[in-house]
């Protein structure tokens, strides 16, 4: 039986803001892109999930309703891509659905992502292929970041040394060099502590172009205390999530006499300071730095990055053929297109793992 070559990948990140879903055609030696469709989170949904993102009471009936629902928002998504592209359900060979990352603890050897997939290949009608992450940690590695390994087959280039960035709720790196290993590890928090902080001061959902921190003045202290937590020193394989960096994780290194918007300011210095050591410290060599995710879009940001990394190109992913905030859901289209056809998802070199694995359970739709 030949599978047909357009897959659709869905992508709900740490930074709770919604879901990406992109129609990908993988008939030509490059990916094309052939559609996008996008449905934010309800508000009662995004409230649960962040809830679930630490112990509660009736916590087990909790993730399961949250699944549901989420999994009825990821259908819907599916539905419209599909409307918008004029495309069959017969045409989809799978659904990759990264799902909800609500636990990350590869050191206890899980990680936790919601979806019902079964409810969701019901739904759609289509196969869907979940739950990337825990074959790669049974076999001792860290579950992320997994994006490198479509990194590597997408933007890789035999010219020049390139690393990709990719700034969601979580910075992550891959190096790309002109030959010999690739390598990928999560740097810190990308929006994530932003996100939060002006969520609690001004009841905004993110700072547009970091026009808030540019109000603001960094505060050295704050920012040194910060960069002392033992997570920026740790040498790759590194992952981290919403378990590690958090509210009560910045409250614990205030004292409150800090004006918000010099928070604010400070925040945005450490994701661009600790992504700048990382590609110092871990990819010296890349000249060219390309960017993706939401936080690509942060002017202020950007230009604190270029500053921080003189005499390389810093540039957005669109530039190499995939639009910046769709690379992650594309991502998983071609892990989905991985595990359908045997083929392996992960880079042990990145994650840790003690060898390549097919990663995804498959659910016929």
């Amino acid at each position: 039986m030949i599978l047909p070559e357009h897959y659709v990948g869905l992508m709900s990140g740490t930074s709770l803001d919604g879901v990406d879903a992109v129609l990908v055609g993988f008939e030509a030696e490059n990916p094309a892109l052939l559609g996008h469709a996008y449905r934010s989170y309800p508000p009662d949904l995004k409230e649960s999930l962040l809830d679930l993102h630490f112990p509660s009471g009736n916590e087990t009936e909790k993730t399961q309703l949250a699944a549901i629902a989420l999994s009825r928002l990821y259908a819907q998504c599916v539905n419209d891509l599909l409307d918008k592209t004029n495309s069959s359900r017969e045409r989809i060979a799978a659904i990759g659905c990264h799902g909800q990352t609500i636990r990350h603890r590869p050191e206890s050897g899980y990680s936790v992502q919601l979806v019902n997939s079964p409810l969701l290949a019901e739904l759609t009608g289509i196969t869907v292929v979940s739950d990337f992450r825990n074959r790669d940690i049974a076999a001792g590695g860290q579950g992320a970041p997994l994006v490198p390994a479509f990194h590597a087959a997408v933007f890789g280039s035999g010219k020049n040394h390139r690393a990709i960035l990719n700034i969601g709720g979580i910075a992550n790196l891959t190096d790309l060099p002109k030959e010999g290993p690739i390598r990928g590890f999560d740097c810190g928090p990308g929006n994530m502590l932003m996100d939060a902080w002006i969520a609690l001061n001004l009841g905004q959902s993110f700072d547009k172009d970091g026009n808030w921190a540019s109000t603001g003045k960094v505060i050295p202290s704050l920012l040194a205390s910060l960069l002392e937590d033992d997570f920026f020193g740790k040498t790759p394989p590194k992952s981290t999530g919403r378990d590690k960096f958090n509210l009560s994780w910045l409250k614990s290194h205030l004292d409150g006499s800090e004006d918000p918007a010099d928070v604010q300011a400070t925040l945005l210095e450490l994701t661009a300071k600790s992504i700048a050591d990382s590609i110092i410290r871990h990819c010296p060599d890349a000249s060219e730095i390309y960017l993706c995710g939401g936080g690509a879009h942060n002017g202020r940001l950007r230009r604190k990055l270029e500053d921080m990394l003189p005499g390389r190109t810093c540039a957005l992913t669109d530039e190499l053929g995939i639009a910046s905030n769709l690379v992650e859901a594309a991502a998983f289209s071609w892990l989905a297109r991985q595990a359908l056809n045997g083929l392996p998802g992960n880079l042990p070199e990145v994650t840790g793992a003690a060898g390549k694995r097919i990663l995804g359970a498959i659910h016929p739709g």
